[in-house]
């Protein structure tokens, strides 16, 4: 398997404990007979439930440009060292992601992201050269 391929697979992997911690978490503050109901009336989640469900919608979309790159890459045989390098940077600052949302680190939580998506456009535009 291919570094980028790696990298992908480990932020899949992420994307799952995001999705236990905030689902723990929401229960938390909604309670459980609301979580396992059909949600008819919608909640607000709130302070670290509601900035877990933000980190992972946020890493969604982040994953979809990822997930292309990474693919692209290998499959077009073009994975080299730098590719690799940036496929972890691009994991790194993802798992650095999740704690500056959820602890609130300004302005870091927005670099950490740029970080992270210029890693993806650098392994996007090496795809195509």
């Amino acid at each position: 398997m291919t570094p980028e391929l790696t990298a992908l697979t480990l932020s899949a992997l992420l994307q799952v404990c995001i999705f236990v911690a905030y689902s723990i978490t929401a229960q938390m503050q909604v309670g459980r007979k609301y979580a396992a109901s059909p949600r008819d009336t919608p909640r607000e989640l709130t302070g670290k439930a509601g900035r877990l469900q933000r980190t992972m919608a946020n890493h969604f979309e982040g994953l979809i440009l990822f997930g292309i790159a990474a693919t692209v890459l290998t499959y077009a045989d073009k994975a080299s060292e730098t590719t690799a390098l940036a496929a972890m940077t691009y994991l790194l600052a993802r798992v650095l992601y999740v704690p500056a949302y959820v602890w609130g680190w300004t302005p870091w939580r927005s670099l950490i992201w740029f970080i992270g998506l210029l890693a993806t456009v650098f392994m996007l535009i090496k795809a195509l050269l």
